[in-house]
């Protein structure tokens, strides 16, 4: 936790989260803890799930889970930390996000195997705010409206950078916390979490249960996850993610290679692990933080068998007579098809088009950075053609020390 509000300090039941916990234990009534998620993407990666193992430990403890999919305020866009309006998104586009969240965060699997417990009776409500938001009358809208300042939105970071820049702010912009806490009120929620970006948007829910006579909900905020780079926050626009679908041996590969910074927070934030009796060789306990995230998304024998696959294929180099050595046939590397693709190609395009790299030109930066290699040996010349799909059936496909792909024509 890295931020809790009301802080509890005050005299007041109503102030102190253990009051509010002993009251509904008292009363045999599970507290509802609401995280709402915009589906303006296809993937969640490990920074999203603090929120979602948080949430998962409040459904263990007995309590409800709404998981609010914003299929609504999606359309909108949360203006937190962006530095112009976002694209508004249709509604067909959000939908389909939302069901490929909804598969990766376990719907439709055991509790054991998944993120959130979608099986127990009574431990998940999972709703769409457009049940509430869509039909909202204009006077309902002015009334939200008449909840906030304007004064009180440029208090908010983003806004309060983007007006002082001279960066425009759309009006639609100022609906999104108004709309997110509205959300608040109708679950009647008693906690909801964020990261700590989110506080605005929270403590706008509180404002918006007591304007409408709810006891105001608490607002629990969890760390932001640095990404894989070890510096800035997960983001995918940052490419320093590793999403929640990832095969077990390029989730492995990412894990066992993030900077020593940066391991402790993800032995905290992403296991159940007790740190202190890990080894305390700083590599051990990487690996052991690796093996531990990989084997709870995919099982423990998947991730002990990306370990090992892992260990042969960043072993693969070139021999002193200059053949490939290590381990390339390890069964765990994920296959790619080259169907589809047309031959004959050069070097940098292929990584383009198997979407190894974002772009040919960022696929012609690695090779000509040395961080490619096929079957073992160095790429060298990003123009170097292939002939056909024949020519690189089998061969595995290794970008820095953390993506390997076995190529299959």
């Amino acid at each position: 936790m890295a931020d809790l509000f009301p802080s509890g300090k005050a005299p007041d039941p109503d102030q102190r989260l253990e009051a509010r916990l002993a009251e509904a234990e008292r009363q045999g009534r599970p507290l509802r803890v609401k995280l709402g998620i915009d589906p303006t993407g296809s993937d969640i990666h490990l920074g999203h799930s603090l929120l979602f193992r948080k949430l998962r430990a409040f459904q263990n403890a007995g309590h409800t889970a709404v998981l609010i999919i914003g299929d609504f305020t999606a359309r909108i866009g949360d203006p937190t930390g962006k530095s112009s309006t976002r694209v508004q998104l249709d509604a067909a586009a959000v939908e389909a996000n939302a069901a490929t969240y909804l598969a990766q965060l376990g719907q439709g699997q055991p509790p054991e195997r998944s993120l959130l417990d979608f099986e127990t009776p009574g431990r998940l409500e999972v709703r769409r705010n457009s049940e509430w938001l869509a039909g909202l009358a204009l006077p309902q809208v002015i009334e939200l409206l008449g909840i906030s300042t304007v004064g009180q939105m440029l208090a908010k970071e983003d806004f309060a950078n983007r007006y002082g820049s001279g960066t425009p702010i759309s009006l639609h912009e100022f609906l999104y916390p108004l709309l997110q806490g509205y959300d608040s009120v109708a679950v009647a929620a008693d906690l909801e979490l964020g990261g700590t970006d989110q506080k605005f948007n929270v403590a706008m829910g509180r404002d918006m249960q007591r304007h409408f006579g709810q006891r105001p909900q608490f607002g629990l905020l969890l760390p932001i996850l640095p990404g894989l780079d070890g510096v800035q926050k997960m983001s995918k626009s940052l490419g320093n993610t590793v999403g929640l679908m990832e095969d077990p041996l390029s989730m492995y590969s990412k894990l066992e290679k993030v900077p020593d910074a940066v391991v402790e927070d993800y032995l905290t934030l992403l296991t159940d692990l007790d740190t202190a009796a890990l080894p305390t060789s700083p590599r051990e306990r990487q690996k052991a933080m690796a093996l531990e995230v990989t084997a709870s998304r995919h099982g423990r024998d998947a991730a002990l068998q990306a370990q090992a696959d892992a260990a042969g294929l960043v072993g693969a180099g070139l021999s002193g007579t200059g053949t490939p050595s290590g381990d390339l046939s390890a069964d765990g590397v994920p296959e790619v098809s080259l169907a589809g693709l047309a031959f004959p190609l050069k070097a940098f395009y292929l990584l383009s088009a198997l979407r190894v790299c974002a772009s040919s030109s960022e696929g012609r930066r690695q090779i000509q950075g040395g961080g490619v290699k096929l079957d073992g040996e160095k790429l060298s010349d990003p123009n170097q053609e292939f002939a056909s799909a024949e020519e690189l059936n089998g061969k595995v496909l290794q970008l820095g020390r953390k993506t390997f792909r076995r190529l299959v024509a």
